[in-house]
């Protein structure tokens, strides 16, 4: 099974990191990919990839951090993506919910990540929160140059979601779909399963039975069954499909196997 967006270097993990990737592991969670949101956190993520075989990293900046983004931090991610473990550009896009970025540095930040992504043909790992149109439409100005990505912890609707898969992106979901009258659990039970993938975006939002407390891989067993239990097929379905298409947006080595 594949976590297919995670933060395993936030200080959460300080003192119990590799007992963290170990309890993955041994829940069956072969494949973590290690989200960047900064420089620094980027750094890590690729720190941890060159560390553990069972994690790639991805690099980018957020846009909550894209008031930090500079031609140093442009010239230094773009030097992390030609290290083989960094498989994806991101997590990149705007959000408009806590404005934490001035709206025009973020629209800024995310198109010139974007045509990072199209030069080192990469797929993208886009956030958008209050935003949604807005993002879209910057997607839209890239789609048939950018080699796909996804959409993580999606946020929209059903018809949302189809638009965004029309644009030959993936939608992710994670433990949000486990919450009672979870608008994510829709979405996760109508797109066409070859289009979805699991996520924890842990530390965050860890799934029932363990919501409140610190997110980690090893739970990302706990959407796949939740999937399962919508869409009504095993859950080993849904793990061999959604680990394939995984391994398909991300370049995996392994991306013709399952």
């Amino acid at each position: 099974m594949i976590d297919s967006h995670c933060h395993l270097d936030f200080d959460e993990f300080d003192g119990r990191r590799d007992e963290t990737i170990m309890a993955a592991l041994q829940a069956g969670i072969h494949t973590m990919i290690n989200i960047g949101t900064d420089l620094g956190t980027s750094l890590r993520s690729v720190e941890l990839a060159e560390q553990f075989d069972c994690i790639y990293a991805t690099v980018g900046v957020h846009p909550h951090d894209a008031k930090t983004y500079d031609k140093n931090v442009a010239d230094r991610l773009l030097a992390l993506t030609d290290n083989s473990r960094v498989k994806a550009v991101g997590e990149i896009g705007l959000d408009y919910y806590r404005d934490l970025s001035p709206r025009d540095a973020q629209q800024r930040v995310f198109r010139a990540q974007l045509e990072v992504a199209v030069a080192k043909k990469l797929p993208v790992v886009i956030h958008t929160r209050g935003s949604f149109a807005e993002t879209v439409g910057i997607v839209r100005e890239y789609s048939s140059r950018l080699t796909g990505g996804i959409f993580h912890c999606f946020p929209g609707t059903v018809r949302e979601a189809l638009d965004v898969i029309d644009l030959g992106f993936h939608v992710s979901v994670g433990g949000v779909i486990t919450f009672p009258r979870a608008k994510m659990a829709d979405v996760a039970a109508s797109v066409p399963l070859e289009s979805l993938l699991l996520e924890t975006d842990c530390p965050y939002l860890a799934p029932v039975p363990y919501r409140g407390r610190t997110n980690q891989p090893a739970y990302v067993k706990y959407v796949r069954d939740k999937v399962a239990a919508l869409r009504k097929i095993p859950a080993t379905e849904v793990e061999r499909i959604t680990d394939h298409s995984c391994r398909k947006v991300y370049q995996l080595v392994d991306v013709f196997e399952g």
